[in-house]
C-alpha cells in the first residue's frame, strides 16, 4: 500500500478525493431538489385534485 503513495502525493490525491466527494453531493442535492417528492424547500407542488374538479353530469338512462 505505501508503494501507491510514492507514486502520488497525499495531499493532491486527498484534495481531489474531497472535491469530487462534494461536487457529488452537490449534484444529488440539485437533483433531489428538482424532484417534487424530495424538494425539502418549497414543499410539493401538487396540481388541483380530482375532488376539486366539477364532477361530470351523469347519463340517465
Amino acid at each position: 500500500m505505501y508503494r501507491i503513495w510514492l507514486l502520488y502525493d497525499p495531499r493532491t490525491a486527498l484534495t481531489g478525493l474531497f472535491v469530487f466527494l462534494f461536487v457529488l453531493a452537490l449534484l444529488i442535492h440539485f437533483i433531489l431538489l428538482s424532484t417534487d417528492r424530495f424538494n425539502w424547500l418549497e414543499g410539493p407542488h401538487h396540481g388541483p385534485a380530482a375532488a376539486q374538479l366539477a364532477p361530470l353530469p351523469s347519463s340517465s338512462r
